[in-house]
């Protein structure tokens, strides 16, 4: 582990949760199922769209065990706000065939809570279409307040300009060493916290076309708001 990058990430967290009024709280609290569903209708889909899409869903289905047996389309059709319905449809019945058969029709994730963040990401990234951003997400966000960090787009792209992760790198890999930046003392409000503030930089000043440097409370700690300063005043 990098110490100076460590302290780095300390730093730009301390900072951003001065600008975003840190602790914030949860945005929801779901069973880890539904968080589960919610997590695999966000892929590429705005936040507006994929809540949309869930509170179809659950208003239209009265059980987990009716979605999975329910007709394709009509599934289709509940989710559609979500992007690529036609394909999480399908996807959504495989993934709850699988759960159904795992618990043994007790159509519950509540004993991720006894296995270890390690153990309950590997089971949950066992299933298809289930990656790191989206077994994080199930942890953090559910009503099991895992310590686990999701890493979105915005995320992704506040630490590639910050120089903790290579350009290069994508938003899957990303998971695991900015994770490990985080100090082992941090709790899971605090995990959720840096998700959170990273996300939110992303998205109210660190845009992807034309960020908005001038007014980012980390510009001395960026390589790529520095350069493109430099470039701004020649």
């Amino acid at each position: 582990m990098d110490s100076d990058l460590q302290r780095q990430v300390v730093t730009i967290h301390q900072r951003l949760c001065a600008e975003y009024d840190c602790p914030i709280p949860y945005f929801h609290a779901l069973d880890p199922l539904s968080e589960l569903v919610s997590s695999l209708l966000s892929h590429r889909t705005k936040n507006r769209d994929s809540g949309r899409a869930f509170k179809q869903l659950v208003a239209q289905f009265p059980t987990w065990e009716a979605v999975r047996d329910a007709p394709t389309e009509l599934v289709e059709q509940a989710i559609a706000p979500c992007t690529w319905p036609e394909q999480k449809a399908p996807r959504l019945q495989q993934v709850l065939r699988l759960v159904g058969e795992l618990t043994n029709g007790e159509w519950s994730l509540d004993f991720l809570k006894d296995m270890s963040v390690a153990e309950a990401r590997a089971w949950l990234e066992a299933l298809p279409g289930v990656g790191p951003k989206t077994s994080a997400a199930v942890l953090c966000f559910s009503e099991l307040r895992g310590r686990a960090l999701p890493v979105d787009s915005h995320h992704h792209r506040v630490a590639q300009r910050l120089g903790l992760i290579s350009s290069k790198m994508a938003v899957g890999p990303s998971h695991v060493p900015l994770e490990a930046f985080l100090p082992a003392e941090w709790d899971a409000q605090q995990v959720y916290d840096h998700h959170e503030v990273m996300m939110l930089h992303g998205q109210r000043c660190c845009f992807y076309k034309n960020p908005s440097c001038d007014r980012c409370v980390v510009l001395d700690l960026c390589p790529y708001g520095q350069e493109r300063r430099k470039k701004t005043q020649l």
